[in-house]
């Protein structure tokens, strides 16, 4: 399973793993790459509806970061509180956060990751991260013509 990290300003990936598909890797993944951000500053995470738990939303809080992820109030109490949701900057976090959807799309449509072509989680990672870069490449050209 791949795992990446988008800038939001510039929807560039500054990180990307990969690890074993199971029912916790994409939260594990996203607080291993949250903690290995350089610097101290406050940043925020945004998220789909799979990141509204009680446990990511503490850990993230614990690193320093703020969790903006889609609350999850199917049939139980979200973790994300009005605190985080009435701010202007939440909105914006996820409208935002679709944009890294595009870079799986691409990674998966034009960089034929759609099927991994080795096996084993390092072959599978090089890969990945191949990928992601080159997405990253593509993409340059149009923000430096903005």
């Amino acid at each position: 399973m791949g795992h990446a990290l988008m800038e939001n300003r510039h929807g560039l990936f500054v990180d990307s793993r990969v690890s074993e598909a199971n029912g916790s890797a994409e939260r594990d993944m996203a607080q291993a790459m949250v903690t290995d951000v350089p610097g101290r500053h406050r940043i925020t995470v945004g998220g789909d509806k799979n990141f509204d738990t009680k446990g990511f939303v503490a850990g993230l809080q614990e690193l320093n970061a703020t969790p903006h992820v889609a609350q999850n109030t199917s049939r139980r109490r979200s973790a994300i509180d009005r605190r985080t949701t009435r701010h202007p900057g939440y909105a914006v976090s996820q409208r935002i956060r679709k944009r890294i959807e595009e870079g799986f799309g691409w990674i998966k449509e034009v960089a034929l990751q759609r099927r991994a072509r080795h096996r084993g989680k390092e072959r599978v990672g090089w890969q990945f991260t191949l990928a992601a870069a080159a997405y990253n490449l593509i993409r340059l050209p149009k923000l430096l013509s903005a």
